[in-house]
């Protein structure tokens, strides 16, 4: 795998990741592949296997390999379909920070950088910004938690339980 590719006369660093489909509605798997396919620029046949934790809903997994900022094209193409519950993480690069993009219904959207060796970070200004609005020592363990994504792996951790050993697809981005 190379390193970088080239777009229009920039070299845009290549990274990699993975795509946790927790709980997908059967019906709505094809469409799933389709979302994955348009932002990776070929087809994306994932493997689906039961999720325990919601009977009559699949999960698959799906190794992925693109530019810088795919984790985030994947969850913006995902986001058409409020139901799913899904994980997009993206390896961090000489350039870049890693990320994990968290999609929980009703509770939305939780973005967090990773380092390499896989601890959330918390940018200083988002600490200040915290230490300035909270007023007491349970408002500042709330706002803690809320950086941390603590709500979205309570919801997530029934469902990656489910997907203990179900099989890897690899996608690979056309370069």
């Amino acid at each position: 795998m190379s390193n970088a590719r080239t777009e229009s006369s920039r070299v845009v660093p290549m990274t990699r990741g993975v795509v946790f489909m927790h709980c997908c509605p059967s019906a709505i798997a094809p469409h799933v592949e389709w979302a994955l396919a348009g932002v990776l620029d070929r087809p994306a046949r994932l493997q689906w296997a039961g999720q325990p934790v919601a009977p009559a809903h699949l999960r698959a997994e799906a190794a992925w390999t693109g530019p810088v900022g795919t984790a985030a094209r994947l969850s913006a193409a995902l986001r058409a379909w409020p139901m799913l519950v899904f994980e997009v993480t993206e390896d961090g690069t000489s350039v870049s920070d890693g990320e994990r993009l968290a999609y929980v219904p009703g509770r939305g959207f939780h973005r967090s950088l990773v380092s390499t060796n896989g601890d959330l970070l918390v940018g200083e200004e988002r600490l200040r910004g915290l230490l300035s609005r909270a007023r007491s020592a349970d408002e500042y363990r709330h706002g803690l938690s809320e950086l941390l994504g603590t709500a979205w792996d309570a919801e997530l951790e029934p469902y990656r339980q489910g997907g203990d050993g179900a099989p890897v697809t690899l996608l690979h981005q056309v370069v």
